[in-house]
């Protein structure tokens, strides 16, 4: 077991300081696991508490214990000193605890006012009451900064409305403490900076917030104190003023992971395997609202790690796309190995080398509810069938080579890729094209959604494609992973390439001024090599 701290215990002196939520000895278990063992947190009044720990650190079984989803096995739950028990999540709510998760319950074919109210909504038994219900709407949405008519219809709206529309119906129900898991993951800079607005808005009205994220940083511009899990157990917690990221690193991975984002000499690279030139798309009719590509190149060799960098907006996934044939293009021309390509889809690129991990991978690349082996081995049937039957013994064979070079921690092959931790999960995407033996990997926000330890692993992983021949790009909104796995950077603004600069001459602060630089070499560019 972690060599864990008690939660310090608030002044008895100062009543004002006392915990409003205090959960102690939580434990829960499983068939076959062991989920939380004698788990503690305290949250105090207008706080905002960081929960932390890698993907499988208990975190989401006691947020769930806590919203009334789930049942402790041992402990107990204090509220204002109160001891307290949810059966569901609406006595949960009615107690003025409500959660916000990463993967959104609205209904998007209704409006917003109806699913800020839905189920309480203002009016009769027989008749709601629309001019109302929109008042109401608006007296909460014009705190948060929401300016939408309430009567908008949810898919209407962009992911950060949709979260504000979250926020909004947890304050309709007068809540005392919000929990957010992974808040800001899908959400860009400019978007964080008005989400942090609104915590620190809400914590200023007296608000408590549990705030679940992996991005340390937050935790440091935005969190008053922190609780930090591992494998299931409660390690320590404490004011965020008084530790360091090398510190919360370590609680929370058990180890020293050094430099998370270390220094690694740039290697040798091979041969062009994969030249972009004049790649343009227009916006059509159809769809107004896309991304333009603009004269788009680039290069990337065999054996290098390639970094795409740029805003949201920029039109970094749009490439990628269309380099896969997931999308056309007007005009551009592609070459592999110095041969020119045209896809009329994805299977014409995978049938040349080319494999592309998407942004989204619950979406876009898993099938959540099908077997990890089926998930490893999907595109690649011709190595483990014979004729229209799989061969289990070929499969086994090539589903156990991935599990082992990849460190993939599961219950068994057939368990369902759903139940998987984010950072497995991306490791089965990564496996399923390494079974294909690609020329050209691009990665869509490799770490997105994973934890410390996990992203280590990735990154390890990318390091060591790029070093067996492998072209490698690597897409990301991180500058700091940008910088730590990419041997060159091209930068992106609007559709349009903004400058090329090798890693070891670059910084955030240089890569920023060059994502948002207007015209080509608005940064420090250098020559494609």
């Amino acid at each position: 077991m972690p060599n864990a701290r008690a939660p310090s215990s608030p002044s008895a002196e100062d009543p004002s300081d006392r915990p409003i939520l205090r959960m102690t000895g939580v434990s829960k278990s499983f068939p076959g696991v062991r989920a939380l063992e004698n788990v503690h947190l305290e949250v105090g009044p207008a706080e905002i508490h960081a929960l932390l720990g890698e993907n499988g650190a208990g975190k989401s079984t006691l947020l769930k214990i806590l919203s009334g989803a789930h049942s402790a096995d041992a402990g107990t739950i204090e509220l204002f000193d109160q001891p307290v028990t949810f059966a569901t999540p609406h006595d949960a709510q009615r107690a003025g605890i409500v959660t916000i998760y990463q993967e959104f319950t609205l209904a998007p074919d209704m409006t917003i006012a109806e699913n800020v109210f839905i189920g309480r909504e203002p009016g009769s038994r027989i008749f709601v009451s629309w001019r109302r219900l929109a008042e109401d709407t608006r007296a909460i949405t014009d705190r948060i900064g929401l300016k939408r008519d309430p009567m908008t219809p949810v898919r209407d709206l962009s992911v950060a409305e949709q979260q504000l529309v979250e926020i909004a119906r947890a304050l309709s129900m007068r809540s005392r403490l919000i929990v957010m898991d992974e808040p800001t993951s899908a959400l860009s800079e400019a978007e964080v900076a008005n989400l942090a607005r609104i915590v620190r808005t809400l914590k200023a009205e007296g608000l408590s917030i549990i705030f679940v994220t992996h991005r340390l940083e937050e935790v440091f511009r935005l969190c008053d104190r922190y609780t930090v899990l591992r494998d299931g157990h409660y390690v320590g917690s404490g004011r965020v003023a008084d530790t360091d990221v090398d510190t919360i690193i370590r609680m929370m991975v058990g180890r020293d992971v050094g430099a998370l984002y270390g220094e690694r000499p740039v290697p040798e690279h091979g041969p062009v395997a994969l030249e972009v030139e004049g790649l343009t798309r227009r916006r059509s009719a159809r769809d107004p609202h896309a991304i333009e590509l603009v004269d788009v190149s680039l290069r990337a060799h065999h054996g290098e790690i390639l970094g795409l960098a740029g805003l949201v907006g920029a039109g970094r996934t749009e490439t990628a796309r269309a380099i896969f044939g997931a999308d056309k293009f007007d005009q551009g021309a592609i070459r592999i190995d110095g041969k020119p390509v045209r896809f009329s889809g994805p299977r014409d690129a995978m049938t040349h080398g080319i494999g592309l991990v998407p942004e989204d991978r619950k979406k876009q690349a898993l099938f959540l509810r099908l077997a990890i082996r089926t998930n490893m081995t999907i595109a690649a049937q011709d190595q483990v069938s014979r004729g229209w039957f799989i061969d289990e013994r070929r499969e086994d064979t090539l589903v156990d080579e991935f599990r082992r070079q990849l460190s993939i921690r599961m219950a068994s092959p057939d368990q369902a890729a759903g139940l998987l931790s984010g950072g497995n999960q991306q490791k089965v995407v990564l496996a399923r094209w390494l079974a294909l033996r690609p020329k050209i990997l691009i990665v869509d926000e490799p770490t997105r959604g994973i934890d410390v330890g996990s992203k280590v692993e990735v990154h390890n992983l990318l390091i060591e494609m790029a070093k067996s021949g492998i072209a490698v790009v690597v897409i990301s909104s991180e500058l700091p992973e940008i910088l730590a796995v990419c041997d060159r950077i091209v930068t992106m603004r609007e559709g349009r390439v903004t400058g090329e600069i090798a890693r070891t001459d670059a910084t955030q602060e240089i890569l920023m001024a060059m994502m948002t630089a207007h015209e080509e070499g608005g940064g420090r560019a250098l020559p494609v090599q």
